[in-house]
């Protein structure tokens, strides 16, 4: 699919806000899949259907989960991973995109899994990192993205973590699973 035709069908999605943080997502994701050898065009598709969900009503978006027998803890935790599992789903189903990696990376951009894929990192990283984002370390997140994007995917990661353990919400199994197999990975298997 071409980038015009896949920005038309996604900006009838989004707010113009949204629609504006999915272009420089767009954006980040090329630059990182030119610098880590990925390829281009899977992470811009990817890239510019990632929020494809984002505004659906939670009804819609919990009855898809329950139907299509995605993992029922995701009912249990915060609505906004709803989006990205709900997204793979309706971009294979209403848009026609059938790739796995591109579904995938769409899929877990918002929680990770283990042994996550080059796109799928990327994906993730270029989300938390994109030039609309503005909180506290994301120019920390920048810099470990051009040099080890493990790095900038752990720093993500574990700042995402800590955000939710101040407010007191429950943290995503999947997303703890996530960053300690990177962690040990990056270790060599061994923790301490």
């Amino acid at each position: 699919m071409e980038r015009e035709k896949a920005l038309g069908i996604v900006k009838e999605q989004l707010t113009e806000h949204r629609y504006q943080h999915t272009l420089g997502v767009m954006e980040t994701a090329i630059e990182l899949s030119k610098r880590y050898h990925a390829d281009v065009k899977k992470a811009e598709i990817a890239a510019i259907f990632h929020d494809y969900a984002k505004f659906r009503p939670k009804d819609e978006m919990k009855q898809i989960i329950i139907n299509q027998q995605m993992p029922s803890d995701l009912l249990i935790h915060n609505t906004e991973l709803w989006h990205a599992p709900v997204g793979a789903f309706l971009v294979k189903t209403e848009v026609g995109i059938e790739d796995e990696e591109i579904l995938d990376a769409i899929r877990f951009h918002t929680s990770g899994r283990e042994k996550m894929t080059l796109l799928e990192k990327i994906i993730f990283v270029a989300d938390y990192i994109e030039p609309g984002r503005h909180f506290p370390g994301v120019e920390e997140g920048r810099k470990l993205a051009k040099q080890d994007l493990d790095d900038a995917l752990i720093y993500a990661l574990k700042n995402t973590i800590m955000f939710l353990a101040k407010k007191s919400q429950a943290i995503y199994p999947d997303t703890l699973r996530t960053y300690n197999s990177l962690i040990f990975e990056k270790k060599g298997g061994i923790l301490g």
